[in-house]
């Protein structure tokens, strides 16, 4: 698996983090773990599934995947090349006139949201493109073309910045108090503009510094204590739903499915 980070142009700048092209030769099947900003792929070669005890799941060629607290899979075909756009925490509400929190634990198809015509020309054009400056170019302005710039709202940019400097553990009482807001009120504002209310957001943090910690001590109750976790079990059962399976597991196989 072969993945090229592009940097957006200034004028997406305050809502995607990076574009990526990302091209697989072999098929197989990978796990994604969450993350704390949405992300949207086009297919311009292959087929992509997703995986779960149903079993396999064809998705569209063009899609969005909300914020997610377990792990997912997904199966890609032989010699799939895809474009993707990382947002930043707030920037995918920018381009969807509905609230994206309706997105949590979803992988869904753009069509949803965009005409068909507008998407089989995407498709046509991505298809077309004589190399990959050509589909970065193609995706980049079909977000402009849905970009609505609305107004970044500042308390949520706070309240991300409090989530981030107490890795996760901070309490929603105490966040609401930092902002001179009632829990409430920051909830749905927090929900709209990110994905996920600011409570399950926080806990998607916090794992994920557990994991990034792991590298650093095989103490797994030094490592709960420090993510705020009052008992080990808690967070094992947290962790494994995380990434499916355990942290001592994690550290021999992180890919494992």
């Amino acid at each position: 698996m072969k993945f090229q980070p592009y940097w957006p142009c200034d004028r997406l700048k305050p809502y995607v983090r990076r574009l990526i092209i990302s091209k697989t030769a072999d098929e197989q099947a990978y796990k994604i773990l969450p993350d704390t900003s949405l992300v949207m792929g086009f297919q311009y070669r292959g087929k992509l599934m997703y995986l779960d005890n149903a079993g396999e799941t064809p998705l569209s060629t063009s899609g969005v995947t909300g914020l997610m607290d377990t792990f997912r899979v997904f199966k890609n075909s032989r010699n799939i090349g895809s474009v993707l756009v990382d947002f930043i925490e707030t920037g995918a509400a920018a381009f969807f006139r509905e609230p994206v929190h309706e997105f949590f634990g979803k992988s869904l198809s753009l069509d949803n949201f965009i005409d068909s015509t507008t998407l089989a020309v995407l498709d046509e054009q991505l298809m077309a493109a004589s190399n990959d400056w050509g589909r970065i170019n193609t995706v980049e302005q079909f977000l402009l073309s849905r970009l609505q710039e609305p107004r970044t709202d500042p308390l949520i940019v706070a309240a991300l910045q409090h989530i981030h400097l107490s890795n996760g553990t901070i309490r929603m009482k105490e966040l609401a108090d930092k902002l001179c807001i009632s829990q409430s009120p920051l909830e749905k504002r927090f929900r709209k503009q990110v994905g996920a209310s600011p409570k399950k957001f926080s806990s998607i943090v916090r794992i994920k510094n557990a994991i990034n910690a792991l590298g650093s001590t095989d103490s797994t109750t030094r490592i709960s204590i420090d993510a705020g976790y009052f008992d080990q079990a808690h967070f094992l059962h947290d962790f494994k739903r995380f990434t499916g399976l355990l942290p001592t597991q994690f550290l021999r196989f992180p890919t494992a499915i």
